[in-house]
């Protein structure tokens, strides 16, 4: 059996471009309590501008990419047992961990009216996101298209996607989210981005983490930012997907 290296390479990129974009990111969740209100209409246009990118997003750049890490681990693993599956694998389980943790709290903390301002409920959904955070921060430093052009293209689907739940957070939470939360997820967005900096992983691991962001992107894309018919613009919502979309294959 043929060796298999124990790192990926990484992509060649700049650190410092990478560490500017994780302040950027974590600047996303300190600001977003600033941004236009979803029941206004700007806030409406934002969020559905922000729900085309990210399902753009989704569609044109992040399942190549599973895909291509996918293909990768087939190479580098080839006649191990469900080494390329275990990519797929992964966006599945985000699917379901962030589905089971909605569910939880739902029947959990849901009860007395309290419902969606209660500490339980609280909890679970910045701490859900606070991992989630993390791994978009590390994931900077670990692309698998490489380029200063992909990292901003990454960043700001990101933090279109971190304006739109954090919005969530704030209207379901708002003042235990306005007075810790942001500033949780923020931190957890530099953590991760310095651990990214200083350590590699695995080809396969990093497929992995690419596959389960990918599941907790697609569940909150469709959970928080696709609005109700009532709530969403379809002229924002297609001027986000189309021009990301356009942007990234002429790239």
């Amino acid at each position: 059996m043929n060796a298999v290296p124990l790192v990926a390479e990484r992509a060649e990129q700049s650190p410092l471009l990478a560490s500017l974009l994780a302040v950027a990111l974590a600047s996303v969740h300190l600001l977003t309590m600033y941004a236009p209100h979803r029941s206004s209409t700007r806030g409406r246009q934002l969020l559905s501008l922000g729900a085309g990118t990210s399902v753009a997003y989704v569609f044109v750049l992040l399942l190549p990419e599973i895909a291509s890490a996918a293909a990768e681990v087939r190479t580098m693993y080839e006649g191990q047992f469900f080494a390329e599956q275990l990519v797929f694998l992964a966006g599945l389980a985000g699917v379901v961990a962030f589905y089971g943790l909605e569910v939880y709290a739902a029947h959990h903390f849901d009860s007395d009216g309290e419902g969606e301002t209660s500490p339980g409920r609280y909890t679970i959904h910045v701490g859900s996101f606070t991992v989630y955070s993390a791994l978009i921060g590390y994931l900077l430093f670990h692309q698998e298209v490489e380029g200063a052009l992909n990292l901003v293209l990454y960043t700001l689907a990101m933090g279109l996607h971190f304006l739109n739940f954090d919005r969530g957070l704030d209207r379901r939470h708002g003042d235990a989210f306005e007075g810790t939360g942001r500033w949780v997820l923020a931190g957890a967005t530099l953590l991760g981005g310095g651990v990214g900096l200083v350590t590699q992983i695995s080809e396969l691991a990093l497929g992995m983490l690419l596959g389960f962001v990918s599941g907790g992107l697609v569940f909150n894309t469709f959970k928080e930012e696709v609005p109700e018919a009532a709530r969403g613009l379809f002229r924002p919502f297609l001027v986000g997907s189309v021009v990301y979309s356009v942007v990234v294959l002429l790239i």
